[in-house]
């Protein structure tokens, strides 16, 4: 049991288990990886009786949609080098019902993966709550792993953030500056390079709530991040960075450039290429 529960926690001190910098610095040409939005056990049963602020009581739906997926990404050849899941992992929020058992049957049906292909997981507004507080992104950490970290696959650098963070930090901003502050060494290191140290092939970003919908000068919303926060990050992304990739807004248009977003509806399935 305890070796099983360890592929949910792969994540841990800002980096990741078997996908490290020394082991797969190197680039190797190009690989597919997998990207899954927005399970969210209980949405489903929630949604259709109008109700979702409730944790939804019923979430048979997507454990049989995370079972296909994950039987047809078992499926691929070649294999992905890795699947991630970009947050809302389920939909009960931190500390009301149905949290444990949906967390629980998520492990259940995701055990299935094929063990060469890693689970990447990002948190989302349901996993932390709309505004986080240090309980509940260590209750996430528990369960699934650092809510921000970095890893590498074939000589590209993958940086996975909690967009929680820069969404509504006001009940923990020192984890806010925290993450900021490695973020801005993660990228400063990347652009930067010597004969011992060459920069990444490609650099891909990965979180929950996308910088915009469809125009970076669009209006806030629930769906995207704030003005200043969004084109601080893009300032930053500009440096380095080839895709940065989200979910959150289940009719989001998928963007194949720069800053983009995926659609998420139910376990949105993706692979790409580089």
């Amino acid at each position: 049991m305890a070796e099983m529960e360890e592929i949910f926690l792969r994540a841990k001190h800002q980096t990741f288990s078997g996908l490290t910098e020394d082991a797969e610095r190197k680039w190797t040409g190009p690989f597919c990886f997998i990207q899954a939005a927005d399970p969210q056990l209980g949405l489903m049963k929630a949604w259709r009786e109008g109700d979702c602020d409730g944790g939804g009581d019923e979430w048979a739906e997507e454990v049989e949609l995370t079972k296909q997926t994950v039987e047809a990404v078992n499926r691929l050849r070649p294999r992905p080098r890795f699947m991630v899941l970009c947050g809302d992992l389920v939909h009960a929020m931190p500390g009301t019902p149905f949290r444990e058992g949906q967390e629980r049957d998520l492990k259940d049906a995701l055990k299935g993966t094929d063990p060469s292909i890693p689970l990447v997981f990002v948190s989302g507004n349901h996993d932390l709550g709309n505004t986080p507080t240090p309980s509940t992104v260590e209750q996430y950490c528990r369960a699934w792993g650092d809510d921000y970290f970095s890893f590498w696959v074939g000589g590209v650098l993958c940086l996975v953030l909690n967009s929680q963070l820069f969404y509504d930090a006001s009940a923990c901003p020192q984890l806010k500056e925290a993450q900021e502050t490695w973020l801005e060494a993660q990228l400063s290191r990347a652009s930067s390079s010597s004969s011992t140290e060459p920069k990444p092939k490609h650099i891909l970003v990965f979180q929950h709530i996308p910088l915009y919908l469809k125009s970076p000068d669009e209006e806030d919303d629930y769906f995207n991040l704030q003005k200043d926060v969004r084109q601080r990050l893009m300032n930053r992304f500009k440096r380095a960075v080839a895709l940065q990739s989200a979910s959150h807004w289940s009719d989001a248009p998928e963007v194949r450039v720069q800053l983009g977003g995926l659609d998420a509806a139910g376990l949105s399935l993706q692979s790409d290429h580089f």
